[in-house]
């Protein structure tokens, strides 16, 4: 049996619960050793406040989610009439959907910008190899979340944009219109594709995200917190055996993250009470208008955080293909020539690289563009091993990787912004480039990494106590 911590008969009865609590489960345990005692750099800024952010917003939606699912109806015919019936009639239901709607977008801003803080301070370098991948696992759930949410307001946008996306999946050679039908449920979608994606929104992906968010979680505190200088804390340690250039967490990153809340908070609140539809870019228009499958709105484009992948699938046509096996052929020629291997390693090379140009010219352009548009997500996973570079924060590396970033940012931008618009020769030509800039930042990244003057690491973290 386990021994019971013993307290003072005078102590304070929150004290005494406490201690009661202690003695059965590990409550203050788990505190210490996850926030209160858990020693974080003491150099953190802005950029570290995107992790806390995320919480909340995952918060909000399943709370807001659970009241919405109270009264909505999985029924093609009733679904887009229970919508309305939220807004109109049950109170402050119009609240709760423009915080589930709002807060969908909020999940991927919030999202993006800590995955960029990640890739600026290289904070997927070893030995945080896990926690980018339990990262990257996340964005591709939440991705999955919301599109199949995104269908649930049976509207003209989400019934058509469904349609589309369901239907690349008919594009993978012998299996795909099998798969296209499975996830369908039906050869169209229907009631039968609305309550697969109401399912899998509401218990199924929600249930494999919390998990990956728990696994982030251990991981990140296994191996402890990057830092904007890119140092491990944890080399450098005090009498206590604390990290010098550590502080614990609470209450110092209580308070830095309470006020990010409530500054998030602040903007997020504007938008829902003055904006929720942000111009058709939170909510579409199209969507205020029941679903039509008779009836094909003029313009369909998915949400505005899936338009940068929406731009690759649309960069891909015919023409495109003998870039890509120009491409192709290029990195081949340079593996020959780089490798140093045996002689039959770089006959493979070769025959891999004859292979794959014969299959980009057998199979259509199609196939492919669904191929980039996932591959687009998949590099992510890779980038820990993509990176060659000394030194892991952008900090003390060349003035032009800060200029790179910046092109890999506006690149990204530019993508979104033409995946919401009609499709135009220029706006193709542009989304073409911009593909090939995407996946050349990542494929060469084992080469401009290591190039340029890096300037001296620290042996301790930068700080300016304010």
């Amino acid at each position: 049996m386990a021994e019971f911590k013993e307290i003072s008969p005078n102590a304070p009865a929150g004290e005494k619960l406490l201690n009661w609590v202690d003695n059965r489960f590990p409550l203050t345990k788990l505190w210490n050793d996850q926030w209160g005692q858990y020693y974080a750099p003491k150099n953190f800024n802005f950029w570290y406040i995107f992790g806390s952010l995320a919480m909340l917003v995952l918060v909000i939606q399943i709370v807001t989610g659970i009241f919405l699912v109270m009264h909505y109806k999985p029924d093609a015919a009733l679904a887009f009439a229970s919508v309305e019936y939220i807004m109109r009639d049950v109170p402050w239901g119009w609240l709760i959907r423009y915080m589930h709607s709002t807060g969908a977008s909020a999940f991927f801003i919030v999202v993006y910008l800590h995955m960029f803080r990640g890739l600026i301070y290289g904070s997927y370098r070893k030995p945080r190899e896990l926690i980018w991948i339990f990262g990257c696992a996340i964005f591709l759930c939440l991705m999955a979340e919301a599109f199949m949410g995104y269908l649930l307001p049976w509207g003209q946008m989400s019934y058509w944009g469904a349609q589309v996306i369901v239907n690349l999946f008919s594009a993978i050679p012998f299996v795909g219109p099998d798969l296209a039908l499975l996830i369908r449920g039906d050869y169209v979608v229907s009631d039968a594709t609305l309550n697969r994606f109401f399912s899998f929104h509401v218990i199924a992906v929600p249930l494999v995200l919390l998990g990956l968010v728990v696994a982030h979680l251990i991981a990140l505190h296994e191996v402890g917190s990057n830092n904007p200088d890119g140092i491990e804390i944890k080399a450098k340690r005090g009498p206590d055996g604390h990290p010098l250039d550590g502080i614990p967490s609470h209450p110092y990153y209580t308070v830095h993250d309470i006020f990010g809340v409530v500054v998030f908070l602040t903007i997020f609140s504007a938008v829902i009470f003055f904006a929720p539809e942000a111009g058709g870019y939170f909510l579409e228009y199209n969507n205020f208008i029941p679903a039509d499958s008779l009836k094909t709105p003029n313009h369909i484009a998915p949400v505005w955080y899936f338009t940068p992948y929406y731009s690759m699938l649309r960069a891909i046509t015919g023409e495109m293909m003998y870039a890509l096996i120009a491409c192709v052929i290029a990195a081949a020629v340079f593996g020959v020539w780089k490798a140093r291997v045996a002689a039959i390693f770089k006959a493979v090379i070769v025959i891999v690289a004859v292979g794959v140009a014969a299959m980009m010219l057998s199979i259509d352009a199609k196939f492919w563009g669904v191929v980039v548009m996932g591959g687009a997500v998949i590099i992510l996973f890779f980038l820990p091993w993509l990176d060659h570079s000394p030194v892991r924060s952008i900090r003390y590396r060349p003035s032009w990787h800060w200029y790179l970033y910046g092109l890999f940012v506006i690149n990204f931008v530019v993508l979104a912004y033409l995946g919401v618009q009609p499709p135009s020769p220029m706006g193709e030509r542009v989304s073409q480039v911009g593909t090939l800039f995407y996946f050349g930042f990542f494929l060469l990244m084992p080469w401009w990494s290591r190039i340029g003057e890096f300037k001296p690491v620290p042996e301790r973290v930068t700080f300016h106590a304010h």
